[in-house]
């Protein structure tokens, strides 16, 4: 009999929708590729009920049990495609196939990384030298010399957001000149922003700082925001003819529904806040509207 829900990906949004679909009794499998931002976080303060924090790791550990004590156990695999026959989803990895009456989609989005060497991001990342969420700890590097790579209206704007914790905030062109409008030049120097060219060498950790090599020199600083997008995991939907964002974030409904019936999204590959409690709200909302909608096609009751 095919699963009455495929979860897709097991970050924090993943794995709530597998608990409260576990707790709904309804039978469900949950396959993940092993690469959720949520495992690099080195310790999230904006996560309620965690005093002190908690690193990203430990909590999907946790989720993890939580899921397993209810039966949902997550398997490692990657679904490199989707197909719909009738009612019926087929999901299928390099060597196993799952089919389901609704796939729930909670693959997240990967961030473009800096150009540095793979350990020395690690370390930095680890140290807070190195952030990618001026939401989550914008606080953090209050009155900190900041570093923001990027250009263009995504690098103008969080360099402003990241203004608003300090004073010292220099914006970083990773790949050559700046590509800005007289009237972003104009705002960031108001704010009083600095403005550097690059492009910049591979980053690299210097006295506990981060260090960013440029045409005029290396520049240190306390920690560096990298503004240089991500790449959103909703090929799969996108695939099979779901409607999205033109960054590639899928477009939902108030239910999470994507525009293909059956299949449903949650988290950031959905257009929304990228921040863990939003993901965590986004799947109790899916999985509950997964439940219901199954409840008109099929008995509920034991």
């Amino acid at each position: 009999m095919p699963l009455d829900c495929l979860v897709i990906g097991a970050g924090p949004a993943g794995l709530t929708a597998a608990i409260y679909l576990a707790r709904f009794d309804l039978k469900i499998a949950i396959v993940d590729a092993g690469n959720s931002r949520a495992a690099l976080i080195p310790r999230t303060n904006n996560h309620a009920g965690f005093p002190g924090g908690i690193a990203g790791a430990e909590l999907l550990a946790r989720m993890r049990d939580q899921a397993s004590d209810f039966g949902a156990k997550v398997t490692p695999g990657v679904v490199e495609r989707l197909r719909k026959t009738g009612d019926i989803f087929t999901a299928y990895g390099s060597d196993v196939s799952w089919e389901a009456r609704t796939i729930l989609l909670a693959t997240g989005v990967v961030n473009n990384r800096p150009n540095m060497e793979t350990q020395v991001h690690d370390v930095a990342l680890a140290r807070g030298l190195l952030r990618y969420c001026p939401i989550c700890d914008g606080y953090e590097v209050t009155d900190r010399r900041v570093a923001v790579l990027g250009s263009n209206t995504h690098g103008v704007d969080e360099a402003m957001f990241i203004r608003t914790f300090t004073r010292d905030v220099t914006l970083v062109a990773p790949d050559g000149d700046h590509v800005l409008t007289a009237a972003q030049r104009k705002k960031l120097e108001e704010a009083g922003i600095g403005i550097l060219d690059g492009p910049c060498g591979s980053l690299r950790i210097k006295d506990e700082r981060i260090c960013i090599p440029v045409p005029g020199g290396a520049m240190t600083f306390d920690s560096a925001y990298p503004a240089l997008g991500s790449i959103i995991r909703s090929e799969l939907a996108i695939m099979m003819g779901a409607e999205a964002t033109s960054e590639g974030c899928l477009s939902v409904d108030s239910n999470q529904r994507t525009t293909v019936e059956g299949l449903y999204a949650a988290g950031d590959v959905a257009n929304g806040l990228d921040q863990i409690s939003h993901a965590m709200g986004e799947a109790g909302v899916a999985a509950t509207s997964i439940r219901n909608d199954l409840a008109k096609t099929m008995p509920m009751y034991r």
